[in-house]
């Protein structure tokens, strides 16, 4: 395999620190709105959802980093229009869940949650999600057009992570649906399972594109 060099080579670098960079704020957001909250603005216990932090003391860290995020998955490239496609929903999708804020109990905050807003915010939401699981599942496993060439064994490792990611932010989206649309969400509120579950489908897909970024299962130069 020849080596890549000159502006070529620092273009893929670019398209490889952007995607280590969309994974290292995904990965990293619940963590750092949870204790920055705790440990800076001295508020006890976790939110009802990560977009409840929206009313907290960590409001900028949370807007930044959907918006940061969004910036991110539209400037990056893949194999074909499909990607650059999703990528600019995604942004959309990100922005608009730091722009329109949860109708969840306010945590505290003396401004009360718009019904209608918080529907915008629910439905950009969802489809984050969604567009997520499908760069995972559909767009990340995609191989090499060219038949010459099969799929190495690093790249089928990191096929695997894909899908488990993208399979487990579906099946965070099911479970949060069903606690918010059934009986049992009344008897685990006090868990606080929205947030474990959504900070649950933000990891994942911080560690998909982490694997993408080559942070993870890199192939073997030869």
């Amino acid at each position: 395999m020849n080596q890549q060099s000159g502006p070529q080579q620092d273009l893929v670098l670019s398209y490889l620190a952007l995607r280590k960079a969309v994974g290292i704020i995904g990965v990293a957001l619940p963590f750092v709105l949870a204790s920055g909250n705790c440990l800076i603005f001295h508020c006890t216990g976790l939110e009802a959802s990560i977009s409840c932090y929206y009313y907290t003391g960590m409001h900028n860290v949370f807007v930044g980093s959907m918006c940061a995020i969004g910036i991110f998955l539209m400037s990056t490239k893949g194999y074909d229009w499909k990607d650059q496609f999703f990528g600019i929903l995604a942004c959309i999708f990100a922005i608009g869940v730091a722009l329109f804020p949860t109708t969840s109990t306010p945590c505290g905050s003396a401004l009360p949650p718009h019904t209608i807003i918080g529907g915008v915010h629910l439905t950009f939401a969802a489809l984050l999600f969604l567009t997520l699981a499908v760069f995972s599942i559909a767009l990340f496993t995609k191989t090499n057009k060219d038949p010459n060439k099969t799929p190495t064994p690093q790249k089928l490792k990191r096929n695997i992570v894909y899908r488990v990611s993208g399979w487990t932010i579906l099946a965070s989206i099911v479970l949060m649906a069903i606690v918010e649309r059934t009986p049992i969400g009344a008897r685990v509120d006090s868990l606080n399972p929205v947030f474990w579950l959504e900070s649950l489908a933000i990891v994942a897909f911080g560690i998909s594109w982490l694997t993408k970024g080559e942070t993870i299962l890199k192939d073997k130069q030869p």
